[in-house]
């Protein structure tokens, strides 16, 4: 049966894909043409995990699929790999965001942690597996500890700048189902 989603709904996917573009045309333009020594945090990634793990109504798996499949495209690594391993984590926090609703921010924080380095081990071990050349593991696990640090900043912004916060228990959409 589909899924009628509200308007509301529609331009919250919107505002969030938006914002993907935002994110990724950011990194391609190049600011600075001497080597990278730091990795930036993934906001995206981290982007994603608080809309996912906040409302899954607004970032449905395909929106996910599409946007980080295309950001493997247009960063050059292997199609589909990290993808599929975004997919996997967000569809993990999807399953799981009624008990997040009602756990602390450090114990959500802690499970997406816990997810990113998850993925992030995994993407390297299955791209060492395949003998793909790997970024330095400095690079990766500055990346991943920025991503984690940056998650609480995310956090506030998705909640006081997008309105993307828990639904309380018991909210009802206006067709009757629970959110």
């Amino acid at each position: 049966m589909a899924d009628i989603a509200e308007p509301t709904i529609w331009a919250r996917r919107a505002v969030f894909v938006l914002l993907a573009c935002i994110i990724i045309i950011t990194q391609l333009v190049p600011l600075n043409l001497e080597p990278v020594v730091w990795a930036a945090p993934d906001l995206l990634l981290a982007m994603t995990c608080v809309w996912v793990a906040r409302k899954p109504g607004y970032v449905p798996v395909y929106i996910v699929a599409a946007v980080f499949f295309a950001t493997d495209l247009l960063f050059q690594r292997p199609p589909g790999l990290w993808a599929a391993l975004v997919v996997l984590l967000t569809e993990a926090i999807r399953t799981r965001h009624r008990e997040l609703r009602s756990m602390s921010f450090a114990a959500e924080w802690a499970f997406v942690t816990l997810g990113l380095v998850t993925i992030t081990l995994a993407n390297r071990i299955v791209l060492a597996i395949v003998i793909i050349p790997l970024a330095p593991l400095g690079l990766t696990m500055m990346q991943l500890v920025g991503t984690v640090l940056i998650y609480p900043l995310v956090v506030f912004v998705a909640r006081y700048l997008f309105a993307v916060a828990y639904a309380a228990p018991g909210d009802m959409r206006k067709i009757g189902q629970r959110t």
